[in-house]
């Protein structure tokens, strides 16, 4: 039986609903090894990113593998976009989770809830897959994957802000994840954190998430994000990339060597 059939491990959605302030990595490269080390890490979850990235659904599956070979660490995929195939296929795979970009209405956060629900809850169809242990178990799945598989939407837009609280009332919305890169983009002030209109909508969604009663998470790249968001009050991080760890262990081992042996 593979882990991801017994969906009692699948702890993420309970972290989340405790209160708890759970730790996520991030893995874009398309390298089972990759996720394998970092699934290996102690983290409490890893997303595996098929908007921003070429990876096909195969690809992901491989890296959801590597990531739940490496230990106990949850997997949830973003997927491209809030489509019901790509949320099916992506929970397919025996993810614990899903996230879906530019959610901006309650209509969009039903149908991601709806997409990723079995009926009578939603309408997401069932299968052998590789979630029910390829047909095995689908029974013993589908009747606990509602109450396991965590449902991500990313408010990323000024519209997502507006309707921020109503979209985490959504029954299902498990969090609000605030994509900062793109939410900065959208209002004008690309990568700019402590701009004041980044700030104000920012602190809307907190104060959103907080009136409907679900936490909040955004990415961080490198520790002095984590600090920055951890001040300005987020309930959780997925806390560095598989691009930044390369990059930044890189580039500090070259900062060494060079103040060693010079250029």
């Amino acid at each position: 039986m593979t882990r991801n059939v017994r969906t009692e491990e699948m702890e993420l959605r309970d972290r989340l609903a405790a209160g708890e302030s759970p730790v996520g990595s991030w893995v874009s490269l398309g390298s089972p090894a990759a996720a394998e080390v970092v699934g290996g890490l102690d983290f409490d979850f890893v997303v595996v990113d098929t908007e921003h990235t070429p990876l096909s659904i195969e690809s992901a599956g491989e890296l959801v593998r590597a990531v739940d070979a490496a230990g106990d660490t949850d997997t949830v995929v973003r997927v491209p976009e809030n489509d019901p195939t790509q949320v099916k296929r992506a929970l397919d795979l025996g993810a614990s989770g899903v996230m879906a970009p530019k959610v901006e209405s309650v209509e969009a956060a039903e149908s991601l809830v709806d997409a990723a629900s079995y009926p009578p809850e939603g309408s997401r169809g069932v299968a052998g897959s590789r979630a029910n242990g390829y047909g095995a178990h689908t029974e013993a799945y589908v009747e606990s994957a509602n109450d396991a598989v965590a449902v991500l939407p990313q408010i990323e837009t000024a519209a997502g802000v507006d309707n921020a609280e109503a979209i985490a009332r959504v029954d299902g919305v498990d969090t609000l994840f605030v994509g900062p890169a793109d939410l900065s983009a959208n209002l004008g002030c690309f990568g700019e954190y402590e701009d004041a209109t980044f700030r104000e909508a920012f602190d809307r969604v907190l104060a959103a998430a907080e009136a409907a009663g679900v936490p909040v998470g955004t990415l961080a790249t490198g520790p002095t994000e984590i600090d920055a968001w951890h001040r300005r009050g987020v309930d959780y991080l997925i806390a560095g990339t598989d691009i930044g760890y390369l990059r930044q262990g890189a580039r500090s081992t070259r900062e060494h060597y060079e103040s060693l042996f010079g250029e």
